[in-house]
């Protein structure tokens, strides 16, 4: 498959405060990622784990140290290797700790570190928020599915 060929950037239009460009001409958009509110360019762009991450940071929330196998018994719609790469992901991001013991047979636990703990805040906004907006939601995918009204019509909190 062959690359294609990088375009010269294109000069920006002057930027004129409160007006349009005229059709067929478009402001690029600009964003810094490096901004000072953003963090350093090297976690960018960060996104807080996979899918199945909020489900092992609720697994652990009580603070005790868990056994693969617990995890595995508490998710059961995860494969293992899927669990495994999510435990891995979650490791090297600092968000949990893997402790092995010299054992026979071998024994691995895993707890949430402090900076795993700190996730919950955020975690509990993003749960709240997909609650109060739920049903919004299901609308719109029901619409844009064409299975249901053509907008959504209820009242939404966000204006």
């Amino acid at each position: 498959m062959s690359e294609r060929p990088a375009e010269p950037p294109a000069e920006p239009p002057a930027e004129r405060p409160g007006v349009r460009p005229p059709d067929g001409e478009r402001t690029p958009i600009r964003v810094a990622f490096g901004g000072p509110d953003c963090a350093d360019d090297a976690v960018q762009p960060f996104r807080v784990g996979d899918k199945w991450t909020g489900y092992v940071l609720r697994c652990l929330e009580d603070g005790a140290a868990r056994r693969f196998g617990e995890l595995r018994a508490a998710l059961p719609w995860i494969t293992p290797k899927v669990l495994t790469d999510t435990l891995r992901s979650m490791e090297r991001s600092g968000f949990l700790a893997r402790t092995a013991y010299e054992e026979n047979p071998p024994r691995v636990e895993y707890a949430l570190t402090p900076l795993g703990r700190s996730l919950f805040g955020p975690l509990d906004a993003a749960c709240s928020w997909a609650r109060a907006h739920g049903t919004a939601i299901g609308a719109a995918r029901s619409a844009y599915a064409g299975d249901g009204p053509a907008a959504y019509a209820g009242d939404s909190p966000v204006a």
